[in-house]
């Protein structure tokens, strides 16, 4: 290793993905994980070397005048006989077993314990304990290689390991920090290091290596509060500073692996402080980069059908820093690909909360109804995202103040064209045209349901403007999905005679899977199109129903598959809802087929 290798050591920090202005690792460079360990000196040694070689080297704006010129010219001289020997002769690195392990595991409770002697000894004196800090660090990063044999994992828990790590990330060394910069220390914070150790150690994948040793890992981390110790520990690091915001990204890495692991494990970590910090983050006036990314991201998985930490984010007013943070998309586009995913990320979380009834109300009042109608008006890549927020916002009887609401402030103005057109340039977003004609059919459709008095005349209407060319509409999508389901029911039945023939059984979960592929095929739109059918026909405008059923009987349509696909429809409804509420909606829906 040369002089300039020296100055441009980078231990690998082992963050799950490359934070995007790090621009990757170099060419040849080896991974920490493996138990291939970095080459050269450790971070002591390195700071010395750099401090000795700053006058020398070209070391401009980091040059630190030391007292002892000439101790320093004795540890640099002590440090290049070190390089010459380590050219001469490499060790050869000790296999890594339980022994191996538990002796790692032994040196760092000693050096974690002499660590913590000398910082009460010596509280207000941190020179007198930066050499066992130093020391404590560098065995955090020996630790690295435990993350290549997680049936070892056992060893961290039954030897204490975990709890000694969970308490230094409540290290409190910032007194030091100066002191550590003047030494030039790359890897400075021992809490930083320990989040990057538990980083690696609940990477996914190595954790799906051993199942029985990642339980026990998560199930010590847990006992231990680990979410919380996080927490408190990112609330004390300075993101200008990179090593810091990497502890972050890193930080936030853990969360991610832990919840995919063990998505149980959200409710709690979202009480303990999480959610809190990451609304703060996302609405935090910094500009755009990979944490608030990622905060976005963590934010979204929180969310996922989870009741408790959705009442969690509308209790801390996160409906509102949702919509602020979302507002910025109404006239202006994503200037990058990341901001694009973290928009969506932003939109799929304020999608799950609207799962919960009284979030609905929030939404409402924080007029949000207003701000999805204005991105649907701007016609920016927010628009197909907007309405989906309107369609969850809407649906069911819990929509219902949502419902009377967009039509107050005109959105049938807005609805109705995407209605009569599927727009052109939802590829950018990613949005298939299915996707788009189900959101605004299903918008259509809870209106129906909900609406009363003035509100459900106006939008009935709309149906007979321009000689009915919205009732035209809606029969041409009719016609469409029946033929795409039609298409889907023949192959399954080929795919179930097949089975038959073959002597297999047609089990339930057979059925459930072929049931979900005719959904997936466009059933469920064809559903809400024939519900709208249904709805208008019966609505006591006979210019509605006549047209309904012309146009059925000129392309050869059937009120009798129209009534089939309406009794699977009730049938299937109110996923989640109360057994009360499920048969007064099925005798509702049955009355309009029957009157059809």
């Amino acid at each position: 290793m040369d002089v300039g290798e020296l100055l441009s050591y980078q231990p690998d920090r082992g963050a799950k993905r490359p934070r995007e202005e790090d621009g990757g690792a170099a060419a040849g460079e080896e991974d920490s994980r493996g138990g291939k360990q970095q080459k050269g000196l450790n971070a002591r040694e390195l700071a010395r070397y750099r401090d000795a070689g700053a006058g020398g080297v070209g070391g401009e704006g980091g040059r630190v005048e030391m007292r002892e010129t000439e101790e320093l010219t004795g540890d640099k001289k002590m440090i290049l006989e070190k390089l010459m020997d380590q050219d001469e002769e490499e060790p050869e690195a000790e296999p890594v077993d339980e022994s191996s392990v538990k002796k790692m595991i032994l040196t760092f409770e000693k050096r974690s314990y002499k660590n913590q002697e000398l910082r009460i000894k010596f509280p207000d004196n941190p020179e007198k304990f930066m050499e066992s800090e130093l020391d404590l660090n560098d065995i955090i990063q020996e630790m690295h290689v435990i993350a290549t044999m997680p049936d070892l994992y056992h060893l961290l828990v039954e030897l204490n390991a975990v709890h000694s790590l969970l308490g230094l990330l409540s290290h409190e060394n910032t007194d030091i920090l100066l002191l550590m910069e003047c030494f030039s220390l790359l890897e400075p914070h021992v809490a930083i290091a320990v989040v990057d150790l538990l980083q690696e150690l609940t990477d996914i994948d190595t954790l799906h290596e051993s199942e029985e040793g990642a339980e026990v890992l998560i199930d010590s981390l847990m006992e231990g509060q680990v979410v919380a110790l996080l927490v408190q520990n990112i609330e004390r690091l300075d993101e200008q500073v990179k090593e810091e915001a990497d502890g972050i990204y890193n930080t936030l890495a853990i969360v991610e692996n832990m919840a995919e692991f063990r998505p149980g494990m959200c409710t709690e970590a979202a009480q303990q402080g999480l959610m809190q910090w990451l609304l703060k983050r996302i609405k935090a006036k910094m500009p755009f980069d990979a944490n608030k990314l990622y905060c976005s991201e963590i934010l979204a998985i929180l969310l996922q059908n989870n009741d408790g930490t959705r009442e969690l984010l509308g209790e801390m007013d996160g409906i509102d820093v949702l919509l602020q943070q979302l507002s910025v998309f109404k006239r202006h586009n994503p200037s990058t690909a990341e901001e694009q995913e973290m928009m969506e990320n932003l939109f799929d979380a304020l999608c799950s909360c609207l799962m919960l009834a009284t979030n609905r109300d929030r939404f409402l009042k924080g007029e949000g109804l207003q701000l999805m109608n204005l991105m649907l008006r701007e016609k920016k890549m927010s628009r197909t995202s907007a309405l989906k927020v309107l369609d969850h916002a809407m649906i069911g009887p819990e929509g219902a103040d949502n419902c009377h609401k967009f039509v107050d402030i005109l959105g049938l103005r807005t609805i109705f064209p995407l209605f009569m057109k599927t727009p052109k340039k939802m590829k950018k977003t990613g949005t298939s045209e299915k996707e788009h004609e189900e959101h605004v059919c299903s918008i259509i459709a809870s209106m129906l349901r909900n609406l009363k008095s003035q509100q459900r005349s106006r939008l009935l209407n709309k149906f007979t403007e321009n000689d009915c060319e919205k009732v035209d509409r809606l029969m041409e999508l009719h016609f469409k999905y029946l033929e795409a389901v039609q298409q889907a029911d023949k192959r399954i039945e080929g795919e179930k005679h097949e089975m038959v023939r073959r002597g297999e059984i047609l089990d339930d979960s057979m059925e459930d899977e072929f049931y979900l592929r005719r959904l997936d095929a466009g059933l469920f739109v064809l559903q809400l199109i024939c519900y709208i059918m249904v709805e208008i026909s019966n609505s006591g405008i006979s210019q509605l129903q006549q047209r309904v059923h012309q146009i059925l009987n000129l392309r050869g349509g059937s009120v009798k598959v129209v009534r089939h696909i309406m009794r699977e429809y009730a049938e299937s409804i109110g996923d989640g809802k109360t057994e009360e509420f499920k048969e007064s909606e099925r005798k509702r829906i049955m009355d309009l087929v029957d009157n059809f």
